[in-house]
């Protein structure tokens, strides 16, 4: 649910939604107008509540209720991009990974880590040129930074810890 939408505003619906629908039973069994209804604030609500059923019966279905631990597993699940896969992957397999969201993305570029657009290549990058047990933690500071001081369109470079390090201080 988080496409798009605040992390505060997914807490929100979430808070109510589990009271809701207590199993993974409860999501793939849904009536899916009233799902929509009930993340209606989450923005792309038809998309999602799609989703998050289909998703919940594959797992179901294909995986006895358990969520996969594979990146190929967790991408051919409806609805889970590779962002989504390596936060589950991370957060709770340990498996060491690179989440890259819009801040990551912006402010690797910003350091110049990595020179790439696309999210899948940014995340191989960063694989390449940050030690691997280092992913997640830069992952959690760098998100962190990007909503605190390196805000887009407006960073607070003078607030920066890194501007020191980063080319795109320097060039002002």
């Amino acid at each position: 649910m988080s496409a798009q939408c605040t992390d505060e505003r997914v807490n929100i619906v979430t808070k109510d939604l589990y009271v809701k629908y207590k199993t993974l039973e409860d999501f793939a069994n849904a009536d899916l107008k009233e799902l929509e209804q009930d993340i209606h604030s989450t923005g792309f609500y038809h998309n999602k509540a799609k989703n998050i059923i289909a998703c919940a019966q594959v797992l179901i279905e294909k995986y006895d209720g358990e969520v996969p631990s594979g990146i190929e597993e967790l991408t051919s699940l409806p609805g889970v991009g590779r962002k989504t896969a390596n936060v589950i992957r991370g957060n709770i397999y340990h498996i060491d990974s690179i989440v890259v969201d819009t801040h990551v993305k912006r402010i690797s570029k910003k350091l110049g880590i990595t020179e790439e657009d696309d999210p899948e290549k940014v995340e191989f990058d960063l694989m390449e040129k940050l030690p691997r047990d280092h992913w997640i933690l830069y992952n959690i500071h760098i998100i962190t930074l990007g909503r605190s001081i390196c805000k887009a369109p407006t960073p607070k470079c003078e607030e920066c810890f890194l501007k020191e390090l980063c080319p795109s201080y320097s060039a002002k």
